[in-house]
């Protein structure tokens, strides 16, 4: 069974920074494309930032391009999401993510496996 534990997240003011770390077990980690996505209250899910299998291709959403920049380390089984530049919008939980075998980075729709999430609250 795929399992996918986030960490990192917590209370930040606006302009400051956190890193969400994934950890995944259950499955060869470096064979599958990893994302992360995000969900305020009261909005639909939202597509944050993918990586390929190997690292090498990454796609953002607009809203954080510049801001975020996803990572993985595939020795440790472990994606990462840096977040700088946090303004108050980012508030969000946020879901680690793993793709259907054989599906690309930027298939939005191809995630299958999820993470708890974790909160990321940023103040004014």
């Amino acid at each position: 069974q795929v399992q996918l534990v986030e960490c990192g997240g917590g209370l930040v003011q606006a302009g400051g920074s956190l890193r969400l770390s994934c950890a995944a077990s259950g499955r060869t980690f470096s064979s599958y494309a990893m994302g992360w996505f995000r969900q305020a209250p009261e909005k639909e899910r939202e597509f944050v930032a993918a990586i390929s299998y190997s690292g090498g291709t990454t796609y953002y959403a607009e809203s954080v391009k510049g801001r975020f920049t996803i990572s993985r380390d595939n020795a440790k089984n472990t994606v990462y999401l840096q977040m700088n530049s946090l303004k108050p919008e980012d508030t969000a939980v946020y879901y680690c993510t793993m793709a259907r075998t054989g599906a690309a980075a930027g298939t939005r729709n191809a995630y299958n496996y999820w993470g708890q999430g974790t909160q990321v609250t940023v103040s004014s």
